[in-house]
């Protein structure tokens, strides 16, 4: 029961980690703001120490979504289909604008930003709707269910 419960707890630290670092990338002003272009340690350059941290984070998240395989596709199998919809056709809707494909250059910029940004508030709703919980309960069902016929 515990490696359940730390599965889903596994599954929910992978999602923030992916929802951060995806939102780092997109905010790839912030070093020109913060971090003086000269910067260095180590001999490497703010560049090589983003790049690497990130990759990090981004393997640690998919070992955790590994590790919590089941309740991932529990996930995906419960996320209503006009929900998959709305983020593909927003998706699309981003990759024209951002290559002016029916869209003229300066509007495709905007229009761009703003698919993305529906698509992260998306991403940050669901996100911060989702309930362990949920998930705990349903799992303590099956498992009693299991442990019963186990039994019988």
């Amino acid at each position: 029961m515990k490696s359940h419960v730390t599965q889903i707890k596994a599954f929910w630290l992978a999602a923030v980690l992916i929802f951060v670092s995806v939102i780092r990338r997109e905010l790839n002003y912030l070093p020109d703001l913060l971090v003086p272009s000269d910067f260095s340690m180590l001999g490497q350059s703010y560049d090589w120490w983003e790049d690497s941290v990130l990759t990090v984070i981004y393997l640690v998240a998919l070992g955790l979504l590994v590790y919590s395989r089941h309740y991932l596709w529990a996930v995906l199998k419960n996320v209503p289909v006009s929900l998959y919809l709305s983020v593909t056709v927003l998706a699309i809707i981003q990759y024209m604008g951002e290559n002016a494909i029916m869209f003229p250059h300066t509007f495709g910029e905007i229009v761009e930003e703003l698919a993305e940004t529906a698509i992260y508030g998306i991403a940050l709703t669901y996100l911060w709707r989702f309930k362990l919980t949920n998930y705990e309960s349903c799992l303590v069902q099956k498992l009693n269910y299991k442990f019963d016929h186990a039994n019988n």
